[in-house]
């Protein structure tokens, strides 16, 4: 009698699959990933460098798809095309979660292991990642020295210039309440944007209008709340950036030159959206 349990080929055969790709692009053509999978190149003979270099590449790769959606959903939002931009902030948000997941892999790097490689890093650090800039300066924390780690590379720098000069994601949500005829001072629809954000009560008021009738306002309520949970999830990132770092490294300074886990720590403090936070409390 024979064996009824078919074989790997048998199934192959029996769903109709192709086999033969030699004329034809594939998976690994389309995702260029001769090139990706060969883009690791550690320079330490320690095991655990590997490991390093995949969680910030794979970090980059995740931010250049934030970049993407976040200038996509600025510009819908200054267009008034806010269905769209809803769902490009929530995939920005869902994309911060996986970012915020990469520390725990991460974290599973001792500090002796990361000892062991820290030698061979030189000055590189991820203080000095353009698109990380970008990020910042698009959900509006402006600050022009962060300008100078990127002038050795003019095309890079170029771009982060031009995010750095651009209205942020919070400078056109509130241009468009001043275009919906809710009182948003002129001084925050019409200010230098390279400047920092200052609060404003005004801004507030126009913002707990909104909140005090949704159903008026119900797609400025629900472009609140997208913001809402952008800064949420973007917080929990900065929150477990600061503490895989003080629990791989402690106190020592960042190898970018920057004051490692006190720094980290005083960008917890910033506020993308101020009044959106401010306003439960007085709602």
């Amino acid at each position: 009698m024979s064996d009824p349990t078919p074989r790997p080929e048998d199934i192959v055969h029996a769903e109709g699959a192709k086999l033969d790709y030699r004329s034809t692009m594939t998976y690994g053509d389309y995702l260029h990933l001769d090139e990706v999978l060969n883009a690791q190149h550690p320079l330490s003979p320690d095991h655990n460098e590997m490991l390093f270099i995949v969680q910030h590449q794979t970090s980059e790769l995740w931010m250049k798809l934030m970049l993407h959606e976040l200038r996509a959903a600025i510009a819908c939002v200054a267009s008034d095309q806010l269905g769209s931009a809803f769902k490009m902030l929530a995939r920005v948000s869902r994309i911060m979660e996986q970012l915020v997941h990469a520390w725990d892999v991460l974290a599973t790097m001792t500090p002796a292991e990361y000892s062991a490689i820290r030698p061979y890093l030189a000055s590189s650090s991820g203080f000095q990642s353009w698109q990380y800039r970008c990020i910042e300066f698009a959900l509006g924390n402006k600050n022009a020295a962060m300008l100078k780690p990127h002038e050795h590379r003019a095309e890079l720098h170029a771009q982060v210039r031009a995010a750095f000069e651009a209205p942020s994601l919070y400078d056109e949500s509130l241009r468009l309440l001043a275009r919906r005829g809710l009182p948003v001072p002129a001084s925050h629809t019409q200010r230098d944007w390279t400047q920092h954000y200052e609060e404003s009560a005004q801004v507030e008021q126009a913002w707990l209008q909104v909140y005090r009738d949704p159903d008026r306002y119900w797609d400025l309520y629900q472009l609140g709340e997208e913001l809402t949970d952008l800064e949420d999830a973007f917080r929990l990132w900065r929150f477990r950036h600061v503490t895989t770092v003080e629990r791989v490294i402690g106190f020592k300074r960042g190898t970018g030159g920057t004051g490692g886990v006190p720094y980290l720590r005083k960008m917890l403090d910033v506020v993308l959206f101020p009044e959106i936070w401010r306003l439960r409390t007085d709602l």
